[in-house]
């Protein structure tokens, strides 16, 4: 069990930018139905209430499903665990429903967008001390899903490279000058 999720998040941290299948029309709505379908059967067990679950395509070809409503910082959970839980849930029913991987990732009231423009702020940071420095930055242990934010983050920063290190929970990305 142990070694499918490091296979699933290792999929999830390699990103939509190399490995996301050309969809027709058709088939992009399979894919946005079976992750709503499925996203909407685990949130009836919540209590939420009302929900509203809006689709749209990120910047990197991936499908983006935002849940809206009342008291949903559950679905959240401290530092955005649930929520984490929540996706790789989605995403793997969605991949074994379908028989392929397309990239989705789910939000709640736009809190993994907030928390990615935090990331990037400290990618964008790290990246401007490895420059100056001439040094090797550090980042702290990250989620698959966080690491990918800061290789695409990055990608085309003049002067610096990225790589993750360590293992599991340790894992980290390590932004390098060049």
């Amino acid at each position: 069990m142990n070694e499918e999720i490091e296979e699933v998040e290792a999929i999830q941290a390699d990103g939509p930018h190399t490995n996301t299948p050309e969809l027709t029309d058709e088939e992009l709505d399979r894919v946005a139905d079976t992750a709503i379908d499925v996203l909407q059967g685990i949130i009836e067990h919540f209590n939420v209430g009302e929900v509203t679950i809006d689709e749209y395509e990120g910047d990197e070809g991936e499908l983006i499903l935002d849940i809206t409503g009342d008291n949903l910082a559950i679905l959240i959970g401290r530092h955005g665990k649930t929520l984490d839980a929540l996706q790789f849930i989605i995403s793997s029913i969605t991949t074994r429903t379908l028989g392929f991987r397309y990239p989705v990732v789910v939000d709640v009231e736009g809190y993994k967008n907030r928390q990615r423009q935090k990331i990037e702020g400290v990618a964008f940071s790290a990246a401007r001390r490895a420059a100056s420095s001439h040094r090797s930055v550090k980042l702290r242990p990250m989620t698959p899903y966080e690491r990918r934010i800061v290789h695409l983050a990055l990608r085309d920063y003049p002067g610096v490279e990225t790589a993750s290190e360590g293992q599991g929970a340790a894992r980290h990305v390590v932004v390098i000058p060049q």
